[in-house]
């Protein structure tokens, strides 16, 4: 992916919408668009932010192909990647364990059986380099997360997510940059927006996008795992 051009088309292929539907969430006019997917042309500043913010990617890999580094404090990984990881030209595929809506209880009892872990069926996520870590794919169940805007996880999206870990609590995790999944001993697995987190207590206060449902607080020491949410695949045709 050596121009902006194919990254863009690269990111609307991947997220399964069209320009149109692009257009529509961003704010950016379609003839916009089309300049930068045909011509290459490089978006100005707010078009830019508007699609690093909905893509969740960084403006510098939009712009130039390159990744700013994240922040090897919270999230410095010692786990090297491994035959997860299939090399296409430029991309990784990697191959994740999948908890789909079904598996929760399973997921949550068997949390720290490594065997259990390995009968989960594993989906392929498309990356433009190999990451360090250890992921898993989580099925949104619900719409506490569903506002009708472009942030939405709808029911059935599938999230990859990174898991943080614990040593890492105990720093202020970047509530502005990620959005989160959170397995708690008694109210399973939830994604949420963490809005609060008070380093000193270990309380983070949890938000959700529909305004249906309260913010409330969790005591980390009810935590089993955090992940953050870094990529989702969304079938086609859906909001």
């Amino acid at each position: 992916m050596d121009s902006i051009a194919k990254r863009l088309e690269y990111l609307i292929d991947k997220k399964g919408i069209t320009a149109y539907e692009l257009s529509s969430s961003t704010g950016i006019s379609q003839s916009t668009l089309s300049r930068i997917i045909n011509k290459g042309s490089k978006p100005n500043l707010k078009n830019s932010e508007a699609l690093a913010k909905y893509f969740h990617i960084t403006k510098d890999w939009l712009i130039n192909g390159s990744s700013e580094k994240e922040d090897s404090n919270q999230y410095a990984e010692v786990n090297e990647p491994s035959s997860n990881y299939l090399k296409s030209e430029s991309l990784s595929i990697m191959q994740v364990p999948l908890v789909n809506q079904y598996a929760y209880a399973g997921y949550m009892s068997g949390l720290a059986d490594t065997e259990y872990i390995e009968t989960l069926p594993k989906i392929p996520f498309v990356l433009d380099k190999e990451y360090k870590g250890e992921y898993l794919c989580i099925e949104v169940k619900g719409d506490s997360m569903d506002d009708e805007s472009h942030q939405s996880y709808l029911e059935g999206d599938i999230l990859l997510c990174r898991n943080i870990r614990k040593e890492y609590w105990k720093s202020k995790l970047h509530i502005n940059k990620w959005d989160f999944v959170i397995v708690h001993r008694e109210k399973g697995i939830v994604v949420k927006r963490i809005i609060k987190h008070d380093v000193e207590k270990g309380i983070i206060t949890c938000h959700s996008l529909n305004d249906y449902y309260k913010d409330f607080e969790i005591d980390l020491r009810d935590v089993s795992k955090i992940f953050n949410i870094v990529d989702i695949q969304r079938k086609r045709n859906r909001r």
